[in-house]
Protein backbone atom coordinates (compact mmCIF):
# COMPACT_ATOMS: atom_id res chain seq x y z
CA UNK A 1 0.00 0.00 0.00
CA UNK A 2 1.27 3.62 -0.17
CA UNK A 3 1.66 6.12 2.38
CA UNK A 4 3.14 9.15 1.34
CA UNK A 5 5.71 10.98 3.13
CA UNK A 6 6.47 14.46 1.13
CA UNK A 7 9.55 15.34 0.55
CA UNK A 8 8.71 18.91 2.15
CA UNK A 9 6.31 19.61 4.46
CA UNK A 10 4.13 21.11 1.77
CA UNK A 11 4.77 19.24 -1.30
CA UNK A 12 1.52 16.78 -1.79
CA UNK A 13 2.44 15.90 -5.33
CA UNK A 14 4.39 12.70 -4.04
CA UNK A 15 3.08 9.37 -2.54
CA UNK A 16 4.49 5.98 -0.84
CA UNK A 17 3.38 2.07 -1.55
CA UNK A 18 2.90 -0.22 0.78
CA UNK A 19 2.82 -4.22 -0.70
CA UNK A 20 0.26 -6.08 1.10
CA UNK A 21 2.30 -9.44 1.50
CA UNK A 22 0.62 -12.14 0.97
CA UNK A 23 1.83 -16.13 2.16
CA UNK A 24 4.61 -17.74 0.42
CA UNK A 25 4.18 -16.92 -3.22
CA UNK A 26 5.48 -13.01 -2.41
CA UNK A 27 8.94 -14.89 -1.73
CA UNK A 28 8.86 -17.19 -5.13
CA UNK A 29 11.71 -16.05 -7.62
CA UNK A 30 10.77 -14.37 -10.93
CA UNK A 31 13.93 -14.61 -13.19
CA UNK A 32 15.85 -15.61 -9.95
CA UNK A 33 14.85 -12.39 -7.80
CA UNK A 34 11.80 -12.63 -5.19
CA UNK A 35 8.64 -11.38 -6.68
CA UNK A 36 8.48 -8.88 -3.47
CA UNK A 37 11.39 -7.39 -4.47
CA UNK A 38 10.47 -7.33 -8.33
CA UNK A 39 7.55 -4.86 -6.46
CA UNK A 40 9.59 -3.24 -4.43
CA UNK A 41 11.76 -1.86 -7.60
CA UNK A 42 9.13 -0.91 -9.47
CA UNK A 43 7.57 1.40 -7.22
CA UNK A 44 10.90 2.81 -5.61
CA UNK A 45 12.07 3.77 -9.22
CA UNK A 46 9.08 6.04 -9.22
CA UNK A 47 10.41 9.79 -7.98
CA UNK A 48 6.73 10.62 -6.18
CA UNK A 49 6.94 7.24 -4.32
CA UNK A 50 8.31 8.83 -1.12
CA UNK A 51 8.26 5.59 1.19
CA UNK A 52 7.46 2.11 0.92
CA UNK A 53 5.61 0.19 3.72
CA UNK A 54 5.26 -3.76 3.60
CA UNK A 55 2.58 -5.47 5.72
CA UNK A 56 3.55 -9.21 6.54
CA UNK A 57 2.69 -11.84 8.83
CA UNK A 58 4.85 -11.60 11.91
CA UNK A 59 6.51 -15.03 11.07
CA UNK A 60 8.05 -13.58 7.63
CA UNK A 61 9.08 -10.29 9.39
CA UNK A 62 12.65 -11.21 9.91
CA UNK A 63 12.88 -12.65 5.88
CA UNK A 64 11.52 -9.66 4.14
CA UNK A 65 13.47 -7.37 6.56
CA UNK A 66 16.57 -9.27 5.38
CA UNK A 67 15.53 -9.10 1.49
CA UNK A 68 15.40 -5.34 2.21
CA UNK A 69 19.00 -5.18 3.47
CA UNK A 70 20.26 -7.46 0.49
CA UNK A 71 18.54 -5.66 -2.29
CA UNK A 72 19.32 -2.32 -0.70
CA UNK A 73 16.02 -0.68 0.22
CA UNK A 74 17.02 0.10 3.88
CA UNK A 75 15.53 3.60 4.77
CA UNK A 76 13.21 3.82 1.57
CA UNK A 77 11.53 0.49 2.71
CA UNK A 78 9.67 -0.10 5.83
CA UNK A 79 8.43 -3.23 7.32
CA UNK A 80 5.22 -3.07 9.57
CA UNK A 81 3.18 -5.89 11.31
CA UNK A 82 0.33 -7.22 8.93
CA UNK A 83 -3.22 -8.31 10.23
CA UNK A 84 -5.52 -11.10 9.90
CA UNK A 85 -6.45 -10.01 6.55
CA UNK A 86 -6.25 -7.34 3.62
CA UNK A 87 -8.06 -4.78 5.56
CA UNK A 88 -5.94 -5.12 8.77
CA UNK A 89 -2.54 -5.05 7.03
CA UNK A 90 -3.56 -1.57 4.99
CA UNK A 91 -5.23 -0.56 8.57
CA UNK A 92 -1.96 -1.12 10.56
CA UNK A 93 0.33 0.50 7.32
CA UNK A 94 -1.71 3.38 7.37
CA UNK A 95 -1.14 3.92 11.10
CA UNK A 96 2.60 3.64 10.17
CA UNK A 97 2.74 6.05 7.95
CA UNK A 98 3.29 9.80 9.12
CA UNK A 99 0.98 11.60 6.15
CA UNK A 100 -0.42 14.37 5.57
CA UNK A 101 -4.91 14.44 4.86
CA UNK A 102 -3.67 15.67 1.43
CA UNK A 103 -0.67 13.10 0.83
CA UNK A 104 -1.45 10.28 -1.72
CA UNK A 105 -1.60 6.40 -0.47
CA UNK A 106 -0.97 3.75 -3.22
CA UNK A 107 -1.93 -0.01 -2.45
CA UNK A 108 -0.27 -2.46 -4.17
CA UNK A 109 -0.81 -6.69 -4.33
CA UNK A 110 2.78 -7.65 -3.68
CA UNK A 111 2.39 -10.75 -6.28
CA UNK A 112 1.81 -8.25 -9.35
CA UNK A 113 5.73 -7.89 -9.86
CA UNK A 114 5.21 -6.63 -13.12
CA UNK A 115 3.67 -2.90 -12.83
CA UNK A 116 5.28 -0.40 -14.66
CA UNK A 117 6.39 2.79 -13.92
CA UNK A 118 3.53 4.75 -16.34
CA UNK A 119 1.00 3.29 -14.77
CA UNK A 120 1.71 4.41 -11.41
CA UNK A 121 2.46 7.67 -12.78
CA UNK A 122 -0.90 7.73 -14.04
CA UNK A 123 -2.76 6.49 -11.14
CA UNK A 124 -1.03 9.12 -9.53
CA UNK A 125 -2.44 11.65 -11.22
CA UNK A 126 -6.23 10.38 -11.15
CA UNK A 127 -6.04 10.65 -7.38
CA UNK A 128 -4.45 14.07 -7.65
CA UNK A 129 -7.56 15.01 -9.79
CA UNK A 130 -10.64 12.73 -8.51
CA UNK A 131 -8.76 11.62 -4.83
CA UNK A 132 -9.35 7.96 -5.49
CA UNK A 133 -8.47 5.69 -8.16
CA UNK A 134 -7.68 2.14 -8.71
CA UNK A 135 -6.16 0.28 -12.10
CA UNK A 136 -9.02 -1.75 -13.55
CA UNK A 137 -8.77 -3.83 -16.91
CA UNK A 138 -11.77 -3.73 -19.07
CA UNK A 139 -13.62 -6.90 -19.04
CA UNK A 140 -13.16 -9.18 -22.13
CA UNK A 141 -15.50 -12.85 -21.65
CA UNK A 142 -18.96 -12.23 -20.90
CA UNK A 143 -19.75 -11.80 -17.66
CA UNK A 144 -22.50 -13.56 -15.36
CA UNK A 145 -24.18 -12.72 -12.57
CA UNK A 146 -25.00 -16.65 -10.67
CA UNK A 147 -27.25 -17.78 -7.78
CA UNK A 148 -25.07 -20.36 -5.70
CA UNK A 149 -27.70 -23.68 -4.77
CA UNK A 150 -26.46 -26.63 -2.96
CA UNK A 151 -25.55 -28.02 -6.80
CA UNK A 152 -23.62 -25.25 -8.47
CA UNK A 153 -25.00 -22.06 -9.57
CA UNK A 154 -28.33 -20.38 -12.00
CA UNK A 155 -27.60 -17.72 -14.01
CA UNK A 156 -29.07 -14.64 -12.78
CA UNK A 157 -28.12 -11.57 -15.09
CA UNK A 158 -25.91 -11.27 -17.94
CA UNK A 159 -23.52 -7.83 -17.45
CA UNK A 160 -22.72 -5.82 -20.29
CA UNK A 161 -19.12 -6.02 -20.46
CA UNK A 162 -18.95 -2.14 -21.32
CA UNK A 163 -20.08 -1.41 -17.67
CA UNK A 164 -17.45 -4.34 -15.87
CA UNK A 165 -13.87 -3.57 -15.03
CA UNK A 166 -11.35 -6.07 -13.27
CA UNK A 167 -9.76 -4.62 -10.28
CA UNK A 168 -6.15 -4.50 -10.38
CA UNK A 169 -3.70 -2.49 -8.04
CA UNK A 170 -2.18 0.22 -7.31
CA UNK A 171 -4.91 1.84 -5.76
CA UNK A 172 -4.91 4.82 -4.91
CA UNK A 173 -6.12 7.70 -2.15
CA UNK A 174 -6.12 10.76 -0.27
CA UNK A 175 -4.89 9.94 2.89
CA UNK A 176 -7.52 11.67 4.74
CA UNK A 177 -10.26 10.23 2.34
CA UNK A 178 -8.84 6.42 3.30
CA UNK A 179 -8.06 7.11 6.47
CA UNK A 180 -12.14 8.28 7.39
CA UNK A 181 -13.13 5.25 5.44
CA UNK A 182 -11.43 3.03 7.38
CA UNK A 183 -12.21 4.20 10.60
CA UNK A 184 -15.96 4.03 9.55
CA UNK A 185 -15.26 0.08 8.26
CA UNK A 186 -13.83 -0.88 11.20
CA UNK A 187 -16.86 0.89 13.60
CA UNK A 188 -19.24 -0.92 11.96
CA UNK A 189 -17.59 -4.08 11.20
CA UNK A 190 -17.54 -4.18 7.26
CA UNK A 191 -14.34 -5.82 5.47
CA UNK A 192 -14.50 -5.02 1.85
CA UNK A 193 -12.82 -7.10 -0.65
CA UNK A 194 -10.49 -4.26 -1.34
CA UNK A 195 -9.62 -0.82 -0.35
CA UNK A 196 -12.01 0.36 -3.12
CA UNK A 197 -14.81 -1.40 -1.59
CA UNK A 198 -14.44 0.67 1.80
CA UNK A 199 -14.02 4.13 0.15
CA UNK A 200 -17.17 3.75 -2.27
CA UNK A 201 -18.90 2.22 0.59
CA UNK A 202 -18.19 5.74 2.18
CA UNK A 203 -19.98 7.08 -0.56
CA UNK A 204 -17.07 8.62 -2.47
CA UNK A 205 -16.42 7.85 -6.27
CA UNK A 206 -13.37 5.93 -7.44
CA UNK A 207 -11.99 6.79 -10.58
CA UNK A 208 -10.76 3.81 -13.46
CA UNK A 209 -7.14 4.15 -14.71
CA UNK A 210 -6.44 1.94 -17.44
CA UNK A 211 -4.81 -1.64 -16.70
CA UNK A 212 -2.94 -4.32 -18.50
CA UNK A 213 -2.79 -7.71 -18.99
CA UNK A 214 1.03 -7.82 -18.01
CA UNK A 215 0.04 -6.67 -14.26
CA UNK A 216 -0.88 -10.21 -13.41
CA UNK A 217 -1.80 -11.07 -9.96
CA UNK A 218 0.69 -14.70 -9.40
CA UNK A 219 -1.62 -17.27 -8.08
CA UNK A 220 -0.82 -20.03 -9.66
CA UNK A 221 2.19 -21.85 -11.19
CA UNK A 222 0.94 -20.92 -14.19
CA UNK A 223 0.97 -17.42 -13.67
CA UNK A 224 4.65 -17.25 -12.99
CA UNK A 225 5.65 -19.07 -15.67
CA UNK A 226 3.76 -16.42 -18.18
CA UNK A 227 5.26 -13.54 -15.74
CA UNK A 228 8.34 -14.79 -16.73
CA UNK A 229 7.68 -14.60 -20.30
CA UNK A 230 6.32 -11.09 -20.10
CA UNK A 231 9.33 -10.20 -18.16
CA UNK A 232 11.85 -11.66 -20.89
CA UNK A 233 9.55 -9.43 -24.10
CA UNK A 234 10.45 -6.53 -21.52
CA UNK A 235 14.10 -6.77 -21.64
CA UNK A 236 14.41 -6.98 -25.47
Amino acid sequence: MAGPQPKHPNDHDSASHLSLGTPPKQFLALDGIPILIHSLRAFAAVERVTSIYVAVRKPEIERVEAQVSEYGFTGKVHVVEGGDNRQESVAHALAAVPAGADDIILVHDAVRPLIDAATIERTIDAVREHGAAIVGLPAVDTIKQVERTAHGALITATLPRESIVQAQTPQGFRFELLQKAFAEATADGFVGTDEASVVERAGLSVAVVPGSQVNLKITQPGDLELAEFYLRQRAR
